[in-house]
C-alpha cells in the first residue's frame, strides 16, 4: 500500500473513501468471549447485517473457557467459527492474540462479545484502512442497560439490516465513553500529543495485520487493562490513532470498570505503570526502577577521555531515575589466572565494570540495538557532562514541541534524542523522522536549558532535590497539557 506520511497524529491529509468505493481488504473480526451466550448471539446477529462485503469478512469467536461451551447461533455472518485459545494463557489479551493467529484477514478488528454494532460498523472502520496501513481505528459506542432476553436476535438483525440499529435503545439514557472528552478536546485526536494511544479501548478497534504483528500483539500477561498497554505498543510501532464516530455500536450493559471501579483501577495501575512510561503519575513521583524505562541513554565509552563514572552517576541521580544507561566499548573478559593487577593495560575498563557491577540500570555492550518498548533513545557524545535535569529537559522539550528528533549542539558534540515511535513510522514509510514527527537542532545560549556541559556538577545528593523538583515541574506541565 502506498501510504502517505502523516505527521504526529494528524490524519487530516487522508482522503477517506466515499460511497462509491470498492473495498478489497479482507477483515477478521476477532471476538474474545467467556460465557454470556445471549449477548454473543446479538453481536453475531448484528455482524450478519453488515454492509461490508460478506466475502471479505470472517468472524472468529475465541471461547475463553466458557462452561458450557459457546455455540454458533443460527443468525451469524456467512464465515463464522469458534476456536479455542492457544495453549499457555487465558483472559482477553491472550484470546485476542489467539484469534488473530487463527485468522487470515488483511485487517484485524477486535470486538467485544457484548456489542450490538450498527450496519456500517465494519465498513466505516475499513474505509480508513484502505488509505494507510499504519492506522489504529477506534469504533464508537454507547453504554446501555441490558438484561438477558431484552432483545431477540432475529429482531435485532432485522433492525440492523434496515439501518435502524439506533432505534433499538434510547440514546438519551445511554452513557458515552470516557475517551470522548479527550477526543473532543484534541480535535478528534488530530492535535493529540504523544499520548494519543491512551484512548484505545478494547470494545472495538481495528489495525492492519502487519501493524498488529509489528507491535508484538497484546500483552497476555496483563489480565485487566491490556487495551491500554496494546495502545502503547501500537504507538511505539508508529501507529496513528483515528477515532471513527461513524462506526457506532451499543454496548450491552455497563462498563466493566464501573461495577468495581476503584479496585479495578488499583489492579491496573502498577501493571500499566511498569509497561507504559509517561502515562501513570507514579512515574515522576517515585524514584525507582520500572520494567520499561523512560529512556535508553547511550554513551560511546571508547571515545571518552574524561571521568565517565561521574557522568553516569549524574544521569542515574537525575530528575528521571527510570533510565537505562548503555556504555559502548570493547569490554575485557574476566582474568582466569594470576596477573599483575596494577599493570593491566585494561585496568581503567575493569575499574568501570566493577564500579557498576551492582547497578541494574547500567549495561556494558559492544553495540546498541533500540528496545521497541522504550520511548526515547538519548545519545551523549564522549566527554559530555550531563546535569541532573538534562534527561528530563530533553524529553520535556521534545514533547512540548512535538519532535521525533532533537539535537543539542554542546561543546563536546551533539546530544541526540530520538523518539522510538517516530523512528518506527519513518522506517515503515521509508522517509526521514522530520517527515512524520518533526526535528529540531538547538544551539547557542539555549543549550544551557538542557543542563549540559557540567551544569549538574557537584554532590548529587546536595542541591539535587531543587533541580529535580524544577525538572519534574517542567515535565508535569508538558505531560499534562
Amino acid at each position: 500500500m502506498d501510504a502517505p506520511a502523516l505527521r504526529g497524529n494528524d490524519y487530516g491529509p487522508l482522503q477517506r473513501p466515499g460511497d462509491d468505493w470498492e473495498p478489497d481488504l479482507s477483515v477478521s473480526v476477532v471476538i474474545p468471549a467467556h460465557g454470556q451466550q445471549d449477548k454473543l448471539d446479538l453481536t453475531l446477529a448484528s455482524l450478519a447485517a453488515q454492509t461490508y462485503p460478506a466475502g471479505l469478512l470472517e468472524a472468529v469467536v475465541v471461547d475463553d473457557g466458557s462452561a458450557p461451551p459457546l455455540r454458533l447461533p443460527e443468525i451469524r455472518p456467512e464465515s463464522t467459527r469458534i476456536v479455542r485459545p492457544l495453549p499457555g494463557g487465558w483472559a482477553s489479551a491472550h484470546a485476542t492474540n489467539s484469534g488473530a493467529a487463527q485468522s487470515d484477514g488483511d485487517v484485524v478488528l477486535r470486538l467485544d462479545a457484548d456489542m450490538l454494532v450498527f450496519d456500517d460498523h465494519v465498513a466505516s472502520q475499513l474505509r480508513w484502512h484502505h488509505t494507510a496501513d499504519y492506522l489504529a481505528v477506534l469504533g464508537h459506542k454507547r453504554f446501555v442497560d441490558y438484561r438477558a432476553g431484552d432483545l431477540d436476535p432475529a429482531a435485532a438483525h432485522e433492525a440492523v439490516l434496515a439501518g435502524k440499529a439506533a432505534e433499538l435503545f434510547d440514546f438519551e439514557r445511554s452513557e458515552p465513553q470516557w475517551i470522548e472528552k479527550i477526543i473532543d478536546a484534541t480535535g478528534g485526536l488530530r492535535q493529540a500529543d504523544h499520548r494519543a494511544f491512551r484512548v484505545l479501548v478494547g470494545a472495538s478497534f481495528s489495525v492492519h495485520r502487519s501493524l498488529f504483528e509489528a507491535s508484538g500483539g497484546m500483552d497476555a500477561d496483563v489480565l485487566l487493562g491490556s487495551d491500554t498497554v496494546f495502545g502503547y505498543r501500537l504507538h511505539q510501532a508508529g501507529a496513528v490513532f483515528v477515532p471513527d464516530d461513524r462506526s457506532s455500536a451499543w454496548h450491552l450493559g455497563p462498563r466493566q470498570i464501573a461495577e468495581r471501579g476503584e479496585l479495578a483501577k488499583a489492579y491496573r495501575r502498577p501493571r500499566i505503570a511498569n509497561r507504559v512510561p509517561e502515562l501513570d503519575p507514579k512515574r515522576p513521583r517515585a524514584a525507582r526502577c520500572w520494567e520499561t524505562p523512560l529512556a535508553d541513554v547511550v554513551i560511546d565509552a571508547r571515545r571518552a577521555d574524561s571521568d565517565l563514572e561521574s557522568c553516569v552517576d549524574e544521569i542515574l541521580a537525575g530528575a528521571v531515575p527510570d533510565v537505562r544507561v548503555t556504555l559502548l566499548g570493547d569490554w575485557p573478559e574476566p582474568h582466569e589466572g594470576r596477573h599483575g593487577m596494577l599493570d593491566d593495560p585494561r585496568l581503567e575498563a575493569r575499574l568501570l565494570l566493577e564500579s557498576f557491577r551492582g547497578e541494574p540500570r547500567v549495561r556494558f555492550a559492544a553495540d546498541f540495538a533500540p528496545d521497541p518498548k522504550v520511548p526515547y533513545v538519548i545519545r551523549f557524545p564522549a566527554g559530555a557532562r550531563p546535569g541532573t535535569v538534562t534527561v528530563a529537559s530533553l524529553v520535556a522539550y521534545a514533547n512540548g514541541h512535538r519532535l521525533g528528533l532533537l539535537e543539542v549542539a554542546a561543546a563536546e558534540g551533539a546530544v541526540r534524542l530520538e523518539r522510538a515511535a517516530a523512528a518506527a513510522r519513518a522506517a515503515h514509510l521509508g522517509v526521514g523522522i522530520d517527515a512524520v514527527w518533526g526535528s529540531a537542532r538547538v544551539a547557542g545560549r539555549h543549550v544551557e536549558a538542557f543542563g549540559a556541559s557540567g551544569s549538574g556538577a557537584g554532590d548529587p545528593r546536595g542541591g539535587h532535590r531543587g533541580l529535580r523538583g524544577k525538572a519534574l515541574g517542567l515535565l508535569r506541565r508538558v505531560l499534562d497539557r
